[in-house]
């Protein structure tokens, strides 16, 4: 089975691609020549999700998917949720956790999740899928394994941040992989 995952993040790619099974082929949009940049423009991950699969869907008819993440910070009322890869206003990694623990600077309460849903749109219908990973914001950074906000995160049961541990524990953790795991559940059932 072949499946188009509407992503140019590498990272992504790379990460979907450890967790995926042998017998489904993930296509990266750069590998069918799709290279234009897919706004970002919901105030949802759900949305922004299934915005990147229609503009697929606008040029060809296929099975595909994506996903779209964020990290939810309780006393921030869940800021920067959805807004998560430009928080700092730029796509810049640094900058997005230097701001976010500025703004954490005086807070006690440090709870957080890593949210991803996966839109999947399969044999002419829209799916969903949901993964979450709980934890809380670190004091300062640590660790340079991940991306993202990953080196600022502490997974709930650790005292490592996820820039820490090791790419087979952060795999067995991530919001992403258990996103994942719900789809290919439902593919297994309806393939």
């Amino acid at each position: 089975m072949k499946l188009i995952f509407a992503t140019h993040n590498n990272n992504k790619i790379n990460e979907i691609a450890k967790i995926t099974p042998e017998h489904i082929e993930v296509l990266s949009l750069s590998e069918i020549g799709f290279n234009e940049e897919i706004p970002e423009t919901e105030l949802t991950l759900e949305g922004n999700a299934k915005l990147k699969v229609d503009a697929i869907l606008k040029n060809k008819n296929v099975n595909c998917f994506s996903d779209d993440s964020g990290l939810f910070v309780e006393a921030l009322n869940g800021d920067p949720g959805v807004f998560s890869a430009r928080y700092s206003g730029e796509r810049d990694t640094a900058m997005n956790n230097e701001l976010l623990l500025r703004n954490m600077k005086s807070v006690e309460s440090r709870s957080a999740y890593y949210m991803s849903v996966f839109c999947l749109y399969f044999k002419g219908t829209h799916h969903f899928f949901e993964g979450r990973l709980y934890g809380e914001i670190a004091d300062h950074p640590k660790g340079s394994n991940g991306f993202g906000y990953d080196p600022i995160f502490i997974p709930n049961g650790y005292t490592s941040t996820l820039g820490e541990l090791s790419e087979i524990i952060k795999l067995e953790l991530s919001h992403r992989t258990i996103a994942l795991n719900k789809m290919k559940e439902f593919l297994a059932l309806n393939s």
